[in-house]
């Protein structure tokens, strides 16, 4: 199962032939750049030792947060990148970064929270209104801050609300600086509000009197991108061997892969590629 575009295909064909010569000293290996929620979620443990089962190509990854990641991999530091915030995947492959973005798997965010539950939003459906009454009850909320596409959502959500909560970062709006699991263990110290991808939840193991606040929003909706970083423009990219794992990742194997990842008896990510 092949997912060439001509750019890509000219692309590989370039690379291969510069690196023939040396191909069959070198180990078969790719750099991902991607994302602390699919790492915190266990994911990768559960599909790369399938993916170099079926390749033999092992797969390294580096998990940051997207925005990082993107960098990383505009700084030609990665084969792939696998993220979630598609209009900045989309930047990035119109910049060149990148050969072709193909729409990955999805899962949605949630808005977590102490069950005494302070700002009186739980049960509530819509993201905006429940951000907006923690703002106005101030009550603690933990901010990646990190840039990554939790982040992302969450500013654009913040944007929607009309309300600024940077004015008040360092009082009720805390700015971690830090992954997900790492926010979500901060929320939890301080008895903070904040958004997560609901697999890092399923997965987090310190959730104390924690319990999901708000589900349910479609605009809570959360889309992961895969990307081949372009050889073109950095030639040390491992094209062959990244679009190999892209293939499987996008195959019928890959999919089941992707959707037979469970924790607790919950699925964690839904696939999604186009067939």
């Amino acid at each position: 199962m092949k997912f060439w575009t001509k750019a890509g295909r000219l692309a590989v064909a370039l690379t291969a032939g510069l690196a023939a010569g040396s191909a069959a000293a070198q180990d078969r290996s790719i750099l991902v750049q991607s994302t602390t929620s699919t790492q915190n979620s266990g994911l990768y443990d559960y599909l790369l030792p399938m993916f170099q089962k079926d390749s033999g190509i092992t797969v390294n990854v580096v998990a940051v947060g997207t925005g990082q990641a993107i960098k990383n991999a505009a700084n030609c530091d990665g084969d792939v990148l696998l993220v979630h915030a598609k209009p900045a995947e989309e930047e990035f492959v119109a910049r060149g970064g990148g050969v072709e973005r193909f729409d990955l798997m999805y899962n949605d965010f949630v808005i977590v929270g102490p069950r005494a539950d302070p700002a009186g939003i739980a049960g509530t459906t819509d993201a905006r209104a429940a951000l907006t009454r923690i703002a106005d009850t101030r009550a603690l909320f933990a901010s990646r801050g990190d840039d990554s596409g939790t982040d992302k959502k969450e500013k654009a959500l913040w944007a929607e609300t009309g309300k600024d909560p940077a004015a008040a970062s360092g009082r009720w709006y805390r700015e971690t600086g830090s992954g997900m699991g790492a926010t979500l263990n901060t929320a939890v110290g301080m008895g903070a509000y904040a958004l997560t991808d609901r697999a890092t939840w399923i997965s987090f193991a310190n959730k104390g009197d924690y319990a999901i606040a708000v589900e349910g929003d479609k605009d809570l909706f959360n889309q992961y991108g895969v990307i081949l970083v372009n050889p073109q423009k950095c030639p040390s990219v491992k094209a062959e061997d990244g679009q190999a794992f892209i293939d499987w990742l996008l195959s019928d194997a890959g999919r089941q892969a992707i959707a037979g990842y469970r924790l607790d008896g919950q699925q964690l990510f839904f696939p999604n590629a186009a067939r």
